[in-house]
């Protein structure tokens, strides 16, 4: 059988404590922080991702969704229904910067809340401002960790959800009580996801374009010379088809000097492989993550050396730009903090940080009117007209969240 590509992002947003990459292992098995840093630290640095199946049993009453194909109720054949993949971004505050990369591919999102503690926490004010920054409108509350709190708790927290979500992107969203730690009530999750979260449509006949989530290298120390592989890029299409031999281009490439000043060079290479979690494949197109087998030297893509990249046809590729002018809107707090700190108006000569699709850049403020910025960047990006650009700023020990500018 042909391995299945996922249809559908669907991202994990929340603070740090409130399980995310447990609720992931529960509806797939996979537990996605795999580095030993994180193993050690018991957090998700890098962004996680893991792919479930989705099925349903219609000869029980009522209808049993699982993420197994046989029915843990009846025991039956279940009715297959759809592919997703899971990114699971960290909640760390100090990770923010990473978690707004992994914002760009979503389609949909489970905004997981603790149960066991007040709510918002820190994080879950600057993730669900990242998520309506990303334009995520389809979201799903999680109320996680239900098994260890009274029924007086669990219902006050529902109603601290309610009052928070209010007026925000999440208003009128779906709240479901669950225990990731104990695999409770997924069956509801996935019914609701089924639901709420449907697959966006795509246009297969547009040009591909890719955002590279992850890059990494595959040869083991040791390999013979002629046994290695090329560089492989991880990520997810958001528009067209990639098929193995499809030449591709990546942008902005690699830093190189000339006449002393610094600058980028595309690379361009060939697609060898196309591999989704089940298997490999000929072609892929929007939806779930994949990893593009190429000829690039390993070098160039190992330790998530071309993370921030666009893939796409070459020639076919917007162009790149060392500037951008943004319309600003402000927050009017800093998010992500614990003390109510006012934003105050972008200034000459300061140093942002912008995320832009899954690229991150950094750039100095060399004009300002009004709500309209422009900001010399570190490393060129691609954008489009109306794009939506993350803006952080350096507060106390780490970039927060202020806002996002629209690109002119």
């Amino acid at each position: 059988m042909r391995p299945i590509q996922p249809e559908c992002n669907i991202g994990t947003l929340g603070h740090v404590d409130n399980g995310k990459s447990t609720l992931v292992q529960a509806l797939t098995g996979i537990w996605t922080s795999r580095h030993s840093e994180e193993l050690r630290r018991g957090i998700t640095i890098r962004i996680g991702y893991a792919d479930a199946y989705f099925y349903k049993c219609s000869r029980c009453d009522p209808p049993v969704y699982t993420s197994e194909p046989k029915c843990p109720q009846c025991g039956g054949d279940a009715e297959f229904l759809r592919g997703v993949s899971f990114i699971d971004c960290p909640g760390h505050h100090s990770l923010m910067v990473t978690m707004l990369s992994g914002a760009a591919l979503m389609d949909g999102a489970l905004f997981l809340v603790a149960s066991d503690v007040k709510f918002p926490q820190a994080q879950d004010r600057e993730h669900l401002l990242a998520a309506e920054i990303a334009g995520i409108k389809r979201m799903i509350i999680v109320q996680n960790k239900i098994d260890i709190v009274s029924k007086e708790r669990a219902l006050e927290n529902r109603a601290e959800i309610e009052r928070f979500v209010k007026g925000t992107v999440a208003e009128g969203a779906p709240i479901i009580p669950v225990s990731a730690q104990k695999k409770i009530n997924m069956d509801a999750l996935i019914e609701a996801m089924e639901e709420w979260i449907p697959t966006p449509k795509r246009d297969l006949s547009l040009d591909p374009k890719m955002y590279v989530l992850r890059s990494f290298e595959v040869n083991k120390p040791g390999t013979e010379v002629e046994d290695l592989v090329g560089g492989v890029l991880g990520g997810s299409i958001i528009q067209g088809k990639l098929r193995v031999g499809d030449e591709i281009e990546i942008i902005p490439g690699i830093r190189v000097e000339e006449g002393g000043k610094p600058k980028y060079e595309p690379l361009t290479t060939t697609v060898e492989s196309i591999r989704i979690s089940r298997g490999s494949v000929e072609e892929a197109g929007p939806g779930g993550l994949v990893a593009l087998g190429t000829k690039l030297d390993p070098s160039l893509t190992k330790s998530d050396g071309l993370v921030g990249s666009l893939v796409g046809r070459i020639g076919r590729m917007p162009p790149l730009l060392e500037s951008l002018r943004l319309e600003v809107k402000l927050f009017e707090k800093v998010v992500g903090v614990r003390e109510e700190i006012p934003t105050e108006r972008i200034r000459m000569n300061e140093v942002l940080v912008l995320n832009v699709g899954t690229s991150v850049t950094s750039g100095v403020v060399t004009s300002v009117r009004e709500d309209l910025i422009e900001v010399s960047l570190r490393r060129p990006v691609s954008v489009e007209p109306r794009m939506k650009v993350a803006i952080s700023r350096k507060i106390m020990t780490g970039w927060r969240l202020i806002g996002y500018g629209v690109v002119k």
